[in-house]
């Protein structure tokens, strides 16, 4: 939808976009140094169109530093998930001054940081919230010309510093996320990014445009941190991949390459979709084709993407949609979780028409423009990359392999023995705590009650004594599966509640579950925990575990909680381990101190 259409027709949008179920609360609070309703309008727009239901708070006009350093109630009381920090370069408290001596610059911009060092540090101790800061956006007028940019007293060079400290420290502190607004009013244009007439009349440092451009980026961030961004590219072949059919023109006859300008803007699209792969987004080929003849297509000499970057090949004649939901399914994946990519409009408009959940953006028949298409909808934003993204398309591509030798077993127990596994299961430690609030935010299917948590409550959680936590990794023949359990319950007294119980859908059927619940119940019998309590609180996707208490000997319990259902398991005294398949290894922590704790909500 056209920006003009988003700013006219936001009530009517946001009317219908609440009309959806399941939609996800998020308590956002933005802190502004300049008026943000319209920001906050065009916010509310995105994250409604992600599934995610906004509440907000906002600061008074560049109330941002006092409210958080004078701790402000109403904030306080919020308890926001997510804290926006918008800023731009109007809130820069000290530009250099002409001719200022470089040491006298490097001490602006320590003071400027550590201005805004002391805001992060209060927001993630005190609120533990998600911080989204933005980065500074160039001044509009340049006093010094072009010597602005390379004089170490000018505002562009002064600028350029400051938001080359917030990604150094972004990059060192996992609660701090940067809105890259240098990179949008770029893109967007010096001249429609800020209108002199907005600013002075009501302090609005972004036209309405670009408050359009900026919502929706946060939005993508936003959706990023609760793991509803995309997982799969599938990609159709010919004029897509390549310019020409390969079936009928051959090998040598198709169009990529630098000595053709199409064939350069395939090659470069071809890098793109490479670089997805690389930093986890897994591939996928969907193609009305001979399955020989297409993946022939990659030998060619100058394919930047070779056969063994896709997880998943379907070349045949079958409809692109049956297609889809084979790729899914092999994938144990949503099809909301994939992007479809044809040339042809046809394909798009069926698949769109039939497969609702696969995002089928229009990109035309101009292959140089696919990846441009592909960005502005920001289907692939992550908040940020840990060792187990970089080897997602490895993850899923031995799972290909598990199923394939899995046919050759007539027997389901002798095809998991075969596969030679081992867990590593252990208490949350610090080099795994990224990952762990990662698969905490993105798992939906196997996940007990789908509750989501900041990386700075995961933090607190792992070093409280009142609270047990396990990890679990699982290795076989075909590879590393990567960390892929996770389980977070609450002591209190002699009693386990089970807050958080979650496994990646990858390394279903493998008795993982089983491994877990092994080692959770070694863990109660060492710290005198005579009872678990579990709830499954269902979801519009966790129908899949609905009898997973029941499977490993919970009982109900009565006057259950309203959407949620209790169970209850007594330890024993003595423990025979379920898992047949899975060898554990690791160690898990011993048991702490008695800590201080709360009661057992009442529903129990």
């Amino acid at each position: 939808m056209a920006v003009g259409d988003i700013l006219r027709k936001r009530q009517a949008i946001k009317r219908e976009l609440l009309k959806q179920t399941n939609l996800v609360p998020v308590r956002i609070a933005i802190l502004g140094g300049s008026t943000t309703t319209e920001i906050k309008s065009m916010l509310e727009i995105f994250l409604l169109a992600q599934g995610i239901e906004p509440v907000f708070y906002e600061s008074g006009y560049n109330r941002y530093f006092e409210d958080v350093l004078f701790e402000n109630p109403d904030l306080w009381n919020f308890k926001p998930n997510i804290v926006l920090i918008h800023t731009t370069w109007h809130n820069i408290s000290e530009f250099p001054a002409l001719l200022e001596a470089e040491v006298e610059v490097e001490g602006r911009v320590r003071r400027e940081m550590a201005r805004f060092e002391s805001l992060w540090e209060k927001i993630h101790t005190e609120l533990g919230a998600v911080i989204i800061q933005n980065n500074f956006d160039l001044p509009r007028l340049r006093p010094l010309g072009n010597l602005e940019a390379s004089e170490t007293f000018g505002s562009v060079n002064f600028v350029l510093r400051l938001n080359a400290e917030f990604a150094s420290y972004a990059r060192n502190h996992s609660h701090l996320l940067i809105n890259d607004i240098l990179y949008l009013s770029a893109q967007i244009g010096q001249a429609g990014w800020f209108r002199p007439s907005y600013w002075y009349s009501f302090h609005m440092a972004l036209s309405p445009t670009a408050s359009v451009a900026l919502g929706h980026n946060v939005a993508a961030i936003v959706k990023s941190v609760y793991g509803k961004s995309k997982k799969c590219l599938v990609l159709d072949l010919d004029n897509t991949l390549w310019g020409g059919v390969i079936g009928d023109d051959g090998l040598q006859n198709l169009i990529l390459g630098k000595d053709h300008p199409v064939g350069e803007a395939y090659l470069d699209f071809q890098r793109y979709v490479k670089n997805l792969r690389r930093r986890g987004v897994i591939l996928a080929v969907c193609s009305k084709n001979d399955e020989e003849n297409a993946k022939e297509g990659f030998s060619h000499p100058d394919s930047v993407l070779k056969l063994e970057d896709f997880s998943v090949f379907k070349a045949n004649w079958n409809t692109k949609c049956e297609n889809i939901r084979e790729i899914a399914a092999e994938l144990n994946i949503g099809l909301d979780s994939i992007v479809f990519v044809d040339d042809n409009p046809a394909e798009r408009a069926i698949v769109e028409e039939h497969l609702s959940e696969v995002a089928v953006p229009n990109v035309g028949s101009d292959v140089s423009v696919f990846a441009e298409v592909l960005e502005q909808e920001r289907y692939f934003e992550v908040d940020k990359i840990v060792q187990d993204d970089l080897s997602r398309s490895a993850f899923y591509s031995s799972n290909v392999e598990r199923s394939a030798c899995q046919s050759q077993f007539s027997n389901y127990g002798d095809f998991l023995a075969s596969l030679q596994m081992s867990a590593e299961i252990g208490s949350f430690r610090p080099v795994y705590l990224e990952r762990i609030t990662q698969l905490i935010n993105k798992t939906n299917q196997f996940n007990l009650t789908t509750r989501r948590y900041t990386g700075g409550e995961v933090e607190a959680i792992a070093e409280d004594p009142a609270f047990l936590t396990l990890y679990g990794r699982l290795t076989d023949k075909f590879g590393d599966n990567g960390l892929v359990s996770v389980v977070v319950g609450q002591i209190v007294d002699e009693v386990l509640q089970i807050d958080l119980w979650l496994m990646s859908c990858r390394v279903l059927k493998r008795e993982m579950e089983f491994a877990m619940f092994d080692a959770l119940v070694e863990q109660c019998q060492l710290r005198g925990i005579r009872k678990i309590i579990g709830v499954y609180i269902p979801s519009k996707k966790n129908s899949m575990v609905a009898g997973h208490y029941a499977s490993l000997g919970f009982s109900a319990m009565t006057g259950t909680s309203e959407g949620g259902e209790w169970w209850s398991y007594d330890v024993p005294p003595t423990y025979s381990p379920r898992t047949r398949y899975i060898r554990r290894t690791g160690e898990l922590l011993q048991a702490p101190e008695t800590a201080d704790s709360t009661s057992v909500p009442s529903e129990v």
